[in-house]
């Protein structure tokens, strides 16, 4: 970024509508932007946000060497302090980050995914392909911002929200350009369209991929029109459009995806669509489909498992075909891409346990993984493995119940980031709906007991079993009260559990 005065942000905000006031001081120097009052540094332009804000943490703030400080209103302090005052602090957030990054992301090539189920992988079959176009033309490995992992050319690490609010947004989207990145996949959640975290930025590709209940609480969405109408604005600031013509409420997509310059199409119903995928089949361990488009009529392969993310991929074609990247590169991308803790699959030597771990964890994902997986294997008994998150999408508990208990011969059910709700609460809101299934389930917090039992059991019984271990993934940290403690994944225990049964 390069160093502002203050009266550069005031400019800005008033140009915009924003400004409510200014006591401009001295009119500082600006070397840092922050809500986060334990990150700031000297010359720190503090915002105060939050519903939960407490003077307390400005005076924090200033203490540590903010100069400044965004505001809806003035606060009294212990010494005059210059500040903005602002009509609406979310609102003015993306507008400071862009400011404070020079507008880093006109530099980007952005693809955004938004939708209920399949963002993730969608994301990764998307970096695979342009990771491929920029390795044949000479070009850096793509960013990345997902629920799985963050990458920005500066910083990699574990993700443990979808979509970032705006000011650490912006900072990647900066990272990524100076380290000479081109391109950037990333998730766009309900939430970051609604509570404008994705403001200010024009996607070169918005995806909608599809739509189901989800993320409907006190907290998230008050309903599923809120939901739905918070995913529909991603068209809003989007060039090319991709819509899943196979969705509920398509229609209603490509109405509000007209604005967008060109929408491109993805089916695997309807031949007319822009991308049609048919002759869809599992072999051995691959996905083989063919792909029909006004430029082609081809076989893909996928090396990643399950049917329904054939759906994931053609979206990613239709990204390709609007960013203009050659066909070859999506051969080669959507052949070789994985996504770590999605759909990886291990198996006993015996292949009498099969396990998947997979980050399914709503209804619609639900439905795909079990349904597909009583398809590809008719001959094993399906166990489940799964929480909930704590006082958040509490209409999951009933869809996740009832889906697995349709489905599966026994539900082991246990800890899935539960917060400060007791993971005991959690478990027996689920299990209400998996008995009613008429299926069997038992209660263990501990994931790793969880799996472990569930091997033992599988072990003991004549017919074979697949274990669907979803929610959590790859991940190493779990998230009870207000902190995320570090634990092992699922990937370490299904390993080790079966390593274990092997050895007999």
């Amino acid at each position: 970024m390069i160093q502002l005065k203050l009266e550069e942000y005031r400019e800005r905000l008033a140009a915009e509508g924003m400004l409510a006031g200014a006591e401009m001081g001295d009119n500082p120097e600006i070397a840092y932007l922050t809500y986060d009052s334990r990150a700031v540094v000297s010359g720190t332009l503090f915002i105060c946000k939050g519903a939960a804000f407490k003077a307390q943490y400005l005076e924090d703030a200033i203490k540590k060497g903010a100069v400044a400080y965004v505001a809806e209103q003035a606060y009294e302090l212990s010494e005059d302090v210059p500040h903005l005052l602002v009509k609406d602090i979310r609102v003015a957030m993306p507008v400071l980050a862009e400011r404070y990054t020079n507008e880093a992301w006109k530099k980007l090539h952005l693809i955004g995914i938004g939708g209920t189920k399949g963002k993730s992988t969608t994301a990764y079959y998307m970096k695979a392909i342009v990771d491929d176009y920029m390795e044949a033309t000479g070009g850096k490995e793509s960013g990345v911002i997902s629920s799985i992992d963050t990458y920005d050319g500066v910083e990699k690490f574990e993700s443990h929200i979808t979509t970032p609010e705006s000011v650490e947004l912006m900072q990647h989207f900066l990272n990524a350009e100076q380290s000479g990145i081109t391109y950037l996949e990333m998730e766009v959640s309900s939430q970051a369209l609604k509570y404008n975290r994705v403001d200010r930025i024009v996607f070169d590709v918005g995806m909608f991929l599809n739509i189901s209940e989800d993320h409907i609480s006190p907290i998230e969405h008050p309903d599923f029109e809120d939901y739905f109408a918070s995913k529909l604005r991603i068209f809003g600031q989007t060039k090319n459009a991709v819509v899943n013509l196979d969705a509920d409420f398509s229609d209603r997509m490509l109405a509000e995806a007209a604005v967008c310059e060109r929408v491109l199409t993805f089916s695997i119903k309807d031949p007319c669509a822009d991308v049609y995928g048919y002759d869809i089949r599992k072999d051995g361990l691959e996905i083989a489909f063919r792909v029909k488009t006004a430029a082609f009529d081809e076989a893909f392969r996928l090396s990643m498992p399950g049917l329904f993310n054939v759906e994931n991929a053609l979206a990613a074609i239709a990204g390709a075909i609007a960013l203009d990247i050659p066909k070859e590169c999506m051969h080669s991308g959507l052949y070789r891409a994985k996504s770590s803790g999605r759909m990886e699959l291990y198996a006993s030597k015996d292949k009498k346990i099969i396990c998947v771990v997979d980050y399914a964890h709503n209804k619609l994902s639900f439905e795909k993984l079990f349904g597909s997986t009583k398809e590809e294997y008719p001959g094993y008994d399906i166990v489940a493995i799964f929480g909930c998150p704590g006082k958040k999408a509490l209409l999951r508990r009933k869809d996740l119940g009832t889906v697995s208990g349709q489905y599966s011969r026994k539900v082991y059910l246990c800890a899935e980031d539960p917060g400060a709700e007791p993971v005991d609460d959690i478990s027996k809101d689920i299990a209400q709906y998996v008995a009613a299934q008429g299926c069997a389930y038992e209660m263990i917090e501990d994931r790793g007991e969880a799996i472990a039992a569930a091997i033992e059991e599988a072990a003991e019984l004549e017919r074979p079993s697949i274990l669907l271990i979803t929610g959590k993934g790859n991940e190493t940290r779990q998230k009870y009260g207000t902190q995320y403690l570090d634990c092992r994944s699922d990937v370490d225990f299904v390993k080790e559990y079966l390593a274990a049964y092997d050895a007999r």
